[in-house]
């Protein structure tokens, strides 16, 4: 954990006149430790509010209080302007989360008592500080082991605001994690800080803050548990029950051997791989266990939080992504349970990365140090995208190259509803993925259709008599056109142009567009149904109704499927991309595509010599 950490009446000398400007010392700590680079603004902000708080401590005689600048909450880019840490009157530790606001005027945002306006700054309205600031101490008292689930208290302090100023947000301000102080309430607020903290010094409980453990608390997991089970509705069968004891057993033995084990766990779509996971989750947040669940992909994870963690914020924030373990400390969890694991990439770094963590550092290492029982969930057919490097192959070779015992099951069955195995296999050879080649369609699974439409249109049309009467249905294209921002008037771009038929891809961004949901929510979300999906929105989801448009990506010529690389716009496919990896991540790409229906899967292909084939394969349906 990274702060600029002083005492009070240290940081109040260093704000004097004569020492260096207070915001470059802090500016200078953050570059050594993170590489950031912090703006005018936060500079500003450093210099005219740390000065009133410091001195506010020491003139209420608690100099000695450890003062935890820009305190960075743990597997989060979040910090807390300050954690105060000192010795409270019984002789235990205490810790105050203290959100700092330069406001001078500020009122409820159209009355809405969660938002605020606030005089004279651009771009719209504000979370309520009362809010913010509670919402750390939540979240330090979830993750963080020395609150062992007891959680600091927070205030905001609006150090140059009058009351009668910002008189709207007050009635807000009324819980022990969300009190609100005013320039009016200063004396007020130096008796809060007496009552909280004794004259000692916070050194020591300082060091026990910035060395604690980084853990989900015992409560957390027990409303984790909660949430799962009212949401259960898992029959594990066969291999997904020997997976779900497998890892259990693991968590166990790693125990009582003071060792790692890591489980992975292999299936095609639908074969449960997610269904496990939160089945596992369950089991050990009922146990007490530290656990988490992880992915590569923002949509499934905003899928995951509204639906496991709808209406609990704390239950929410169990589901990460593989890139928030980069400073996480080893084995700090029992179990990281790894979904969707042939997104991991080569490394966590993106260019938001702080330079701090682009050490160059293999994403694997950091998944399966965190935790004593890493398990992966995966297809290794679903890489789609170069640096995508999540096989079983990978994960056991790194493992093994430390020493650690590896468990492997393979899920061969389909378990979702309506799923098929047969059609599975049917588009693993159509693919030239398994086998020997394409075979046609015999239709033998009476629970599974295929069709092949002639148009765009016709497709459409075909989904949307499903999707009335009352099936789930999206349409999905290869990354074959380009891919707009909205317009000024705020209506999405219809990019995808095949011929005289033109409809829109899923939104770009994690905000709705009108009737068309954010990006993360268009598999799940009735709106989702008129935009196109692509891979990267549509992968780890399914529906009931799958339509999906090739593209001239990926074409049939002399009876077998080829990638042209002319035909895609995908910006992921770098010039050094070799033709035979393109040509993998393509097939790739549509095989995840072919297998999001759960009922059935309509074909068009915008290559007639493709189109063609496919007829003779299907016959033509829709």
């Amino acid at each position: 954990m990274t702060a600029f950490r002083h005492s009070a009446e240290s940081l109040a000398a260093l704000a004097s006149p004569a020492e260096q400007k207070l915001s470059d010392r802090i500016a200078e700590q953050l570059r050594r430790s993170t590489n950031g680079n912090p703006g005018p603004a936060e500079r500003r902000s450093w210099d005219r509010s740390l000065p009133v708080l410091a001195r506010d401590l020491v003139d209420a005689g608690l100099g000695g209080v450890e003062m935890l600048v820009e305190y960075q909450l743990p597997l989060t880019s979040r910090r807390a302007d300050v954690v105060l840490a000192g010795v409270d009157h019984g002789g235990g530790d205490a810790y105050l989360v203290v959100e700092l606001k330069q406001w001078s005027r500020a009122e409820l945002y159209e009355d809405d008592p969660d938002l605020v306006l606030v005089e004279g700054a651009p771009g719209g309205p504000r979370l309520h500080p009362a809010l913010q600031v509670r919402g750390y101490c939540e979240y330090l008292r979830d993750f963080v082991g020395v609150f062992d689930g007891r959680g600091p208290a927070g205030a905001a302090y609006l150090h140059n605001a009058e009351d009668l100023d910002v008189a709207d947000l007050l009635p807000k301000a009324d819980s022990e994690q969300g009190r609100l102080f005013t320039k009016s309430r200063r004396g007020a607020f130096q008796e809060y800080l007496r009552e909280r903290f004794s004259p000692r010094s916070g050194a020591e409980a300082a060091d026990r803050l910035m060395n604690s453990a980084v853990r989900p608390s015992k409560q957390l997991m027990k409303l984790g548990a909660a949430e799962i089970k009212d949401r259960e509705q898992f029959v594990l069968l066969a291999e997904q029950r020997l997976a779900y004891e497998l890892v259990l057993h693991a968590v166990e033995a790693s125990r009582r051997a003071d060792s790692k084990e890591v489980v992975i766990v292999t299936g095609g779509p639908g074969s449960g791989k997610s269904v496990i996971a939160l089945s596992v989750l369950g089991e050990l947040f009922r146990q007490g266990r530290t656990a988490l669940h992880a992915t590569g992909s923002s949509a499934f994870t905003t899928t995951l939080r509204n639906h496991v963690g709808k209406g609990s914020g704390r239950v929410k924030s169990l589901f990460k992504y593989f890139n928030s373990f980069m400073a996480a400390e080893k084995n700090s969890l029992d179990v990281l349970i790894c979904d969707e694991a042939h997104r991991i990439r080569e490394t966590s770094a993106n260019r938001y990365t702080r330079a701090a963590f682009r050490t160059g550092r293999p994403q694997l290492d950091e998944l399966i140090s965190v935790a004593r029982v890493p398990v992966f969930l995966l297809d290794r057919n679903q890489v789609v995208r170069p640096g995508e490097l999540g096989s079983p192959e990978e994960i056991r070779a790194y493992a093994e190259s430390r020493g650690f015992k590896v468990h492997e099951i393979a899920l061969d069955g389909q378990f979702r509803c309506g799923g098929s195995a047969l059609y599975e296999d049917w588009v693993l050879r159509l693919l030239g993925l398994r086998g020997d080649g394409p075979v046609p369609w015999t239709g033998e699974d009476d629970h599974f259709r295929v069709e092949v439409a002639d148009s765009p249109a016709a497709l459409e049309a075909r989904l949307e008599r499903e999707h009335e009467a009352g099936f789930s249905a999206r349409m999905t294209a290869g990354y074959c056109w380009p891919w707009s921002e909205p317009e000024g008037d705020g209506s999405l771009v219809p990019d995808v142009r095949i011929g005289g038929w033109a409809r829109p891809w899923n939104v770009k961004s994690d905000r709705a567009v009108g009737n068309a949901p954010a990006s993360s929510l268009w598999a799940t979300s009735p709106g989702g149904f008129g935009q196109v999906g692509c891979v990267y929105t549509a992968q780890g989801f399914e529906y009931d109704w799958s339509g999906v448009i090739l593209g001239p990506d990926l074409v049939v010529r002399d009876g077998r499927f080829v990638a042209v690389r002319e035909g895609t716009r995908d910006p992921v496919f770098r010039k050094d991309t070799s033709p035979a990896e393109y040509e993998r991540l393509v097939k790739h790409t549509y095989k995840v595509l072919l297998t999001r229906g759960m009922i059935g899967t309509v074909l068009y292909s915008t290559d007639a010599e493709t189109r063609q084939f496919l007829e003779r394969l299907v016959g033509p349906g829709a």
